[in-house]
């Protein structure tokens, strides 16, 4: 049963996920991650990526960069994948690009299930499920383990251990696939660093997080971040500062415009 449980799973997932844009390139399969101890490895250093600024009209620019290498991720179209995944403790499949001109998507990856700083993360998320609703955002968490690991945790008690009902789905990414595109996969130990991206409606990764394995991530901060972005999508001729948060004074991007932000702080 495991085994016929894997290669369904591993049939779900493309072995060359398609970014939500179809004129865009897939990413390089021999894209590496490092020891999450060493740092980054000088091929990824040294790397120059290429940007551009998109112009919304001659006289006005909409201070958004756009990548238009494969490094870094964020700018780029996230990498599309159909899965399995579970959720309201059922087996379901999830495909990212469903979401596209829809939803925001927060995609956040873990390391393992039955652990113990992940399921902290996944049922703060859980508990706060309605205010990203309210954002138009979905949820996805991915570990490397099966459908079948993730029931079972679901239907543990958080008293336990357990991560009890979820308001969004858990996806299975048993072959590695997802992480590995995502540039969180740990080669030498088979699972992800604490990766989270924030994908926007039109399926660009707007901003990316990846912590080690032993510190947790903030919700708080992955709200702030995200109503920040849908601000700056809303009002294209203003930027946020340090620590914006809704109601706060925002900044326009031009040498005079902006002392009046320095002004009033």
């Amino acid at each position: 049963m495991a085994c016929s449980a894997t290669s369904s799973a591993a049939a779900l997932i493309s072995s060359k996920p398609r970014a939500f844009s179809s004129n865009s390139k897939p990413f390089s399969q021999s894209l590496s991650l490092p020891n999450p101890f060493t740092g980054l490895p000088a091929p990824l250093l040294s790397r120059p990526a290429s940007f551009s600024l998109s112009r919304t009209s001659p006289s006005r620019k909409s201070f958004v960069v756009k990548a238009t290498s494969e490094l870094p991720l964020v700018g780029n179209p996230a990498p599309d994948f159909e899965a399995e995944a579970v959720f309201d403790q059922e087996f379901i499949k999830v495909k990212l690009s469903e979401y596209i001109g829809k939803k925001y998507v927060i995609l956040f990856f873990y390391p393992l299930d039955f652990t113990f700083v992940c399921p902290t993360e996944i049922t703060a998320f859980s508990d706060r499920y309605e205010e990203f609703e309210k954002l138009n955002t979905e949820i996805l968490g991915v570990s490397i383990d099966s459908v079948f690991s993730h029931l079972a945790w679901v239907q543990t008690d958080r008293k336990s251990g357990g991560l009890g009902d979820l308001k969004y789905p858990l996806v299975s990414d048993v072959t590695k696939t997802i992480a590995k595109f995502y540039g969180v996969l740990i080669p030498d130990q088979g699972i992800a660093l604490r990766g989270l991206f924030i994908i926007d409606k039109e399926g660009i990764i707007q901003h990316s997080t990846i912590n080690n394995l032993a510190i947790g991530r903030s919700i708080d901060e992955t709200m702030r971040t995200l109503q920040a972005l849908q601000y700056v999508q809303e009002n294209p001729d203003e930027v946020c500062p340090a620590g914006w948060k809704p109601g706060e004074k925002s900044m326009k991007p031009d040498p005079k415009l902006s002392k009046d932000y320095f002004a009033a702080i």
